[in-house]
């Protein structure tokens, strides 16, 4: 009887030991989670987990961060993955005050690493003037809004935003650190090329002259030396101004303006009927590339695709 009370023992423990390793390698394989406040930031971080993790995304297609409200199932989310990447309360205001207390976050403008435009003053057209400056004594606070947020649309950035996104995966999730190494490589060769297919096609017409609707590709429009004229707002939840409307209206009546750009994120009516009447080609530049499947290489087709608006709408 004692044999076989002690025969059924060790089964027991042989089966508790075969579960237990089971759920423990389950453990070990469950891959990091992690999620991106917008669009744009998620085709770059899924570029720096391919191998090992699928990215999520907090904002639904045509969803702005400049308007956006919290549910209270996006607090749970962001709550309970393992990284959170975000830009900052310059873009993203909705999320100041919710992450504090969270060490799941990434907030990219903390970096000292990223290369930021920093507003200097506003002329009477609503378009800052602005220049480069490093932020070397981030505070989280001191530059809210008065810096360009959009810093996904510089190639420049984007590098410096893979590398601080790729060191900090490498962080938390230390076992794939040369994955991430490797394709943070991988990134910045995919980024060159496309940077060099961009400059050739965007030559021609770099010199003609444009409106966007709101004043978010400086860090494009600086590198690749485009010939941006203004926008009708700085930040597309502030109306444009009178003044800034008569301008633009003026100036589309030289022979100056090549193109007018509007966003598939906002109803286009205030470009419309300033440029009714007007011969002025009417292009789309999308910030947020709504329209972009989540899929290797789809980051580098959005800057290439960004290009051809750019080279179409500015050819006559």
């Amino acid at each position: 009887m004692q044999r076989i009370l002690s025969q059924a023992w060790i089964a027991v423990v042989m089966i508790f030991g075969f579960v237990s390793h089971a759920a423990w390698s389950k453990s070990e394989e469950q891959p990091i989670s992690v999620l991106t406040s917008i669009k744009p930031l998620q085709l770059i971080t899924q570029e720096l987990t391919k191998g090992v993790a699928d990215t999520q995304v907090l904002l639904a297609n045509n969803t702005s961060p400049h308007d956006y409200a919290l549910k209270p199932s996006d607090v749970r989310k962001l709550k309970s993955v393992d990284l959170f990447i975000w830009v900052g309360p310059g873009l993203e205001s909705f999320l100041e005050g919710v992450l504090e207390g969270n060490n799941n976050t990434l907030q990219l403008d903390l970096s000292e690493k990223i290369d930021k435009i920093v507003y200097d003053q506003h002329d009477e057209h609503g378009h800052e003037d602005h220049d480069h400056e490093h932020e070397a004594h981030d505070d989280g606070h001191h530059h809210h809004g008065n810096y360009n947020p959009h810093l996904w649309l510089g190639p420049v950035q984007a590098q410096q935003m893979a590398k601080v996104i790729s060191d900090k995966l490498s962080v938390i999730d230390p076992e794939h650190s040369e994955q991430y190494a490797q394709n943070y490589a991988e990134f910045i060769q995919h980024l060159n090329t496309t940077i060099a297919q961009v400059k050739q096609e965007i030559a021609p017409v770099k010199n003609n002259g444009y409106y966007v609707f709101h004043d978010a590709y400086s860090y494009y429009e600086d590198y690749f030396g485009l010939n941006h004229l203004g926008a009708f707002t700085v930040s597309p939840d502030r109306r444009p101004g009178a003044k800034s409307l008569i301008a633009i209206r003026n100036a589309l009546q030289t022979n100056q303006v090549y193109c007018v750009f509007a966003e598939p994120q906002f109803t286009p009516a205030v470009i419309d009927s300033v440029t009714r009447g007007t011969s002025v080609n009417h292009g789309i530049l999308d910030p947020l590339a709504t329209d972009y499947e989540v899929k290797p290489g789809a980051y580098f087709q959005y800057l290439q695709d960004l290009g051809t608006s750019f080279s179409q709408c500015l050819t006559r």
